[in-house]
């Protein structure tokens, strides 16, 4: 297995670390090497957050090179032309435009709906995604949280066919 590379990107205190948390423990329960790295700008102020997860059956260096993300997980409008370099041709980015804010439970929980549409793309288990989601998360969020991961699976697999069928067109 190759090593996946997955950038998360947003503004401080949008969950971008949290996102990349769980995304990185989702690997390691499904028996990965994970590497992660994080680079805060003013963070606590809502300056530029990106954070790099690596996982596959080796996996040397924790950074992302610019260019070879093959997922881009944006949380933020204001940063997907920022981070759009990180991407590699053809890679696939996920923008919170993707997330229809009416249906959203909790304005909070973008980040766990953004794992749930990038979840579609992974080749992780669901459980394992949703375990690490419940392990980073208190009990009382649980509910919620699922709701928004399951919305981001919803919107991105209608996105997939949608997009499918265009290309049959």
């Amino acid at each position: 297995m190759s090593v996946t590379n997955v950038v998360l990107a947003g503004l401080g205190g949008q969950g971008v670390i949290k996102a990349s948390d769980i995304l990185a423990d989702a690997a390691l329960r499904a028996g990965l090497d994970v590497k992660k790295s994080e680079l805060h700008g003013m963070s606590q102020r809502g300056g530029s957050v990106t954070s790099d997860v690596r996982f596959g059956a080796r996996v040397l260096s924790p950074m992302v090179p610019r260019g070879e993300a093959d997922y881009l997980v944006v949380m933020a409008e204001s940063e997907v032309e920022v981070a759009r370099p990180l991407l590699r041709e053809g890679g696939v980015l996920l923008s919170p435009d993707l997330i229809p804010d009416a249906e959203l439970p909790n304005k909070r929980s973008l980040n766990v709906a953004l794992l749930g549409a990038l979840s579609l793309y992974l080749d992780l288990p669901t459980d394992a995604l949703l375990s690490a989601v419940e392990a980073a998360l208190p009990d009382r969020l649980h509910a919620v949280n699922e709701r928004a991961f399951e919305l981001g699976r919803r919107v991105a697999s209608a996105e997939a066919g949608a997009a499918t069928g265009r290309s049959h067109a």
